[in-house]
């Protein structure tokens, strides 16, 4: 089998482990002219995703970096109000150890020959088992997978579809050091995350391994071309600051407080998802794991489905060398029945966000009866 994996994110990582366990090379290509090119993000919370680990041969490597303080939660509503605080003891199982996104990607990174990422390739096209790179080049291919997430360029070689803005608008910002810096913050929102959650808006600071706390302001219900109208200045990162805290007039000083103790780097996003449940005509040659197939809001699942679509995909192909279609029609089949049922959840969690009380409503998802 000739595998080319168009991008170097935790589905296309994942299945190119477990191809190597399994004795079968693959090589993924990725845009980024080197490893560590940009900032990975924030830490992600892996339930799920270690049955994909496992397969992956990697569990203790995992257990080396997850933090299980990370599984420590803290829902508050915008007055102050403490609706819920969960500290984890630390002889507790890790079932939900948060990690750094860097840390992982590179552990996945480290388990792979050298030769088995190739940095700097863009995906331009592919047909007819020959893939092109953009300013030039190709290979061949018996399989392409695209794994190149939320704007994939290989999804439209399969579906129509494109994701769509669902009305919410996050402002990522963070706070450096902050248990030397802000002790004081640093024991307010503890060693995990920290949630308020207010009618249309929303707080989450989130601790890193590297002692920065990462803040998300969250709008919801918002149009499409919202951050155009919002007066956020993100080039000048101070007025951006002073803009935010009074779009959060009225809440407890302590939030507003969070905000403007975050530094310079000010970061917008505006979400999209794919169709809840979308599926395709199984292609004997293409295939998607990841944000490419499922893209959905940042609820806590995406990383997750992205690792066991790269694990599945990889036992697919492994219990199957000698007919791919077959491999590869197996393994969506079983993708679209998980991820469709781990979109519809966060759908529905994404609901209660965007809804009124949606503090109250949270409260009774993590705590029903």
């Amino acid at each position: 089998m000739t595998i080319a994996i168009i991008g170097a994110g935790m589905g296309g990582l994942a299945l190119a482990r477990v191809l190597h366990v399994h004795g079968i090379d693959a090589v993924v290509y990725e845009r980024e002219p080197a490893r560590g090119t940009r900032d990975q993000g924030g830490m992600l919370d892996i339930h799920s995703g270690q049955e994909a680990l496992r397969e992956a041969g990697l569990t203790d490597q995992f257990l080396a970096i997850a933090r299980g303080a990370g599984q420590d939660m803290r829902l508050l509503e915008p007055d102050g109000t403490l609706l819920l605080q969960e500290d984890t003891p630390d002889d507790a199982p890790l079932s939900r150890p948060e990690v750094d996104r860097a840390d992982l990607r590179a552990m996945l990174l480290d388990s792979l020959p050298e030769h088995a990422v190739r940095w700097g390739h863009q995906f331009d096209s592919a047909d007819n088992g020959v893939l092109r790179f953009v300013g030039g080049g190709s290979t061949t291919y018996d399989l392409l997978v695209g794994a190149d997430g939320a704007n994939s360029r290989v999804r439209a070689l399969v579906t129509d579809a494109r994701p769509a803005h669902i009305g919410q608008h996050i402002v990522e910002l963070g706070i450096p050091d902050i248990d030397r810096t802000r002790p004081d913050l640093a024991a307010m929102v503890g060693r995990g995350n920290y949630w308020v959650l207010g009618d249309g808006m929303s707080l989450a600071a989130q601790r890193n391994g590297d002692g920065r706390v990462r803040v998300g302001l969250s709008f919801y219900n918002t149009a499409e071309d919202w951050f155009a109208t919002s007066a956020i200045p993100f080039d000048d990162p101070p007025a951006a600051r002073a803009r935010l805290i009074d779009l959060f007039s009225g809440w407890d000083a302590r939030f507003t407080e969070l905000i403007a103790a975050c530094d310079d780097t000010v970061v917008p996003r505006s979400i999209s998802t794919l169709p809840v449940g979308l599926t395709w005509p199984s292609a004997p040659d293409v295939t998607l794991v990841g944000d490419a197939a499922h893209l959905m809001p940042p609820v806590g699942e995406g990383a997750n489905m992205a690792l066991l679509d790269g694990a599945r995909l990889g036992l697919a192909l492994a219990a199957r060398p000698h007919d791919i279609p077959a491999a590869v029609e197996e393994y969506e089949r079983e993708m679209f029945e998980r991820t469709g049922a781990a979109a519809r959840m966060s759908a529905r969690i994404q609901e209660m966000l965007t809804s009124p009380g949606a503090a109250r409503r949270m409260l009774a998802f993590f705590q029903p009866g």
